[in-house]
């Protein structure tokens, strides 16, 4: 029996903006929706967002089977931790074994689509261990194109495109975020390297100035506000020009900071 595919399904970078959703088609090509449509097998970070957006594709292209007999798994949960290793794609075996679970429709010769909450699916996201499952049992992984805020961001900011690195959340304790702050910054300077990183939108304005009370005045700062919303922005500068001229961040929207320290 010929095995199925594993289809890596971009999102849309509108999750949880209430009214602010905007059109699948201005943000994932039709080929992709059209795919996305014939799917009937889905693995998904939550089945309830994951219906949403096949209620979203139908309204384009009829899905291949009603909504309510679709076939959606949802992936394990991840340990909680925001340490350096907390996104590493490692498991145990007992962990491998649901993993490979999920690729079950996949032996049988079903395509699965694996979904995000948002964005590219596998990149700064717990899928990632998925389709290093499917790697191992032999299932093709095929990617689809679509919105990565934290490309997006990058190639908006400015910053070094060339050398670049996501280090997602930072720590929560005060001090252990500043030390990991100056540690990027130094790194940065030294390597030339950008360095990407994410936060819940709540705490999006926390994040904002412990950055800018502990970088050099003279590094880059790029943050990137609601990328793909109608009022998206992105603002680069220096740390010093930032603190002469403070800009508010919404405590709703999800954002993209990046800095380049100097040498």
């Amino acid at each position: 029996m010929t095995r199925g595919r594993l289809f890596l399904v971009p999102n849309t970078l509108d999750f949880g903006m209430n009214g602010q959703e905007v059109d699948l088609r201005e943000v994932l090509p039709d080929a992709v929706l059209v795919r996305a449509a014939a799917i009937t097998h889905w693995a998904a970070e939550n089945a309830k967002t994951t219906r949403a957006f096949l209620k979203r594709v139908g309204a384009i292209h009829p899905l291949a089977v009603p909504l309510q007999e679709q076939h959606i798994d949802e992936l394990p949960r991840p340990q909680k931790g925001r340490g350096p290793a907390s996104g590493a794609v490692t498991t145990s075996s007992s962990e491998e074994k649901l993993w490979l679970a999920l690729l079950e429709p996949a032996m049988a010769g079903h395509d699965i689509g694996l979904i995000s909450e948002a964005g590219m699916p596998a990149v700064a996201d717990p899928g990632a261990k998925l389709v290093a499952a499917a790697h191992a049992a032999k299932v093709q992984v095929v990617p689809l194109t679509g919105p990565s805020s934290l490309l997006m961001a990058l190639a908006a900011s400015g910053l070094n495109g060339q050398s670049f690195a996501f280090v997602g959340y930072l720590p929560l304790d005060a001090a252990e975020r500043t030390a990991r702050i100056k540690a990027l910054d130094n790194f940065s300077a030294r390597e030339q390297q950008t360095q990407l990183m994410i936060e819940t939108p709540y705490r999006n304005s926390a994040l904002l100035q412990a950055l800018l009370a502990a970088l050099k005045p003279g590094s880059l700062l790029s943050v990137s506000c609601g990328l793909s919303l109608k009022d998206a922005w992105t603002h680069t500068a220096t740390v010093e020009q930032w603190r002469q001229a403070p800009k508010s961040l919404p405590d709703k929207v999800p954002a993209v900071f990046a800095i380049l320290g100097v040498r």
